[in-house]
């Protein structure tokens, strides 16, 4: 009986030479897609190299490596929209989705009509700045280190969780290419002239690495795969999946700190005029699709569901 289980265990703990051929070969065709497509990049080795380290350590990393391949998936289509940018299909919308925000949100100050961006790009205050900064740096640690959580927690839950991540952002992705979107601080400096290959910009949140005398945003947004691509607001989506999933856990912490993140990110989303009111209701709409029709497939019980199902096993 020793016997059987030590082999068992053996077994578990080592390496197919399938698997490692698989993961090989994987690894090696992203890295030469990935050049091909959008020239090399560190952050393509980095990938790479955590994934196969966690994936060769043990089997516990071995496991958790593989359940967040979904989070690689998202990653991995998202750097690849720079070799397909969304203007390249259809128009890109500037000043009539402008003009919606002023239309229906819009502030009348000093006698003329503002968009709520405008108006908070006249009264930002060091406050604002700093917590603005604070809540829009969460809208990855959050989802991933909740995702981490569920993992350890509960497996279908974590993949539920993941799935209807990845979900989200696909429908996210299909609507930048049907509906290309300028971001308001594009209006702000550019006006209503379309400009490809325009770079990213940090936006408001300029003030926040002023006031710590840092790069961390101007950094992070030189790295945008595509500045037209603020329609739905995919910031303001994620922390609502995870208040949900908080929810539905039972997470007394869901309802407050997950819920106070999720508004604060919304709102910052405003206030750095990096989206309009009107994409942070979409993200919202966005989110709300995603986790009906993810919830939709799994009630059915079909192809998906069972789909869903081996993949759970294979974590488990």
């Amino acid at each position: 009986m020793r016997t059987t289980t030590t082999v068992a265990n053996k077994e578990e703990k080592s390496v197919s030479l399938k698997a490692t051929l698989w993961i090989t070969g994987i690894s090696l065709g992203y890295l030469l897609l990935s050049y091909l497509l959008i020239g090399f990049k560190v952050d393509q080795l980095l990938l790479v190299g955590l994934f196969t380290s966690l994936y060769y350590l043990s089997p516990t990393t071995r496991k958790f490596a593989l359940g967040f391949t979904i989070f690689g998936i998202f990653w991995i289509l998202y750097d690849y929209m720079k070799a397909f940018p969304n203007y390249w299909f259809n128009p890109v919308h500037i000043q009539d989705l402008y003009e919606a925000e002023k239309a229906l949100f819009g502030i009348t100050y000093g006698g003329a009509r503002l968009t709520p961006n405008e108006f908070w790009l006249q009264h930002h205050n060091t406050v604002l700045d700093v917590l603005s900064g604070i809540f829009y740096l969460c809208w990855v640690p959050v989802p991933m280190g909740f995702a981490a959580y569920l993992f350890f927690r509960d497996r279908t839950q974590f993949t539920y969780f993941s799935l209807t991540f990845l979900l989200v952002n696909l429908l996210g992705f299909v609507a930048y290419y049907l509906y290309p979107a300028a971001p308001p601080w594009y209006v702000q400096l550019h006006g209503f002239e379309f400009i490809p290959k325009t770079p990213g910009n940090m936006a408001g949140l300029v003030h926040f690495d002023a006031f710590f005398q840092i790069d961390l945003f101007r950094g992070m947004y030189a790295k945008g795969s595509n500045v037209f691509a603020a329609m739905p607001s995919l910031h303001s989506a994620y922390p609502l999946i995870v208040v949900y999933y908080g929810v539905k856990n039972r997470l007394k912490v869901a309802r407050e700190i997950f819920g106070i993140i999720a508004v604060g990110i919304w709102f910052a989303a405003v206030y750095t005029s990096h989206h309009y009111i009107l994409d942070v209701l979409f993200g919202i709409l966005f989110a709300t699709a995603a986790i009906a029709l993810f919830n939709y497939l799994m009630a059915r019980r079909g192809p998906t569901y069972r789909a869903v199902q081996r993949f759970i096993n294979a974590i488990e």
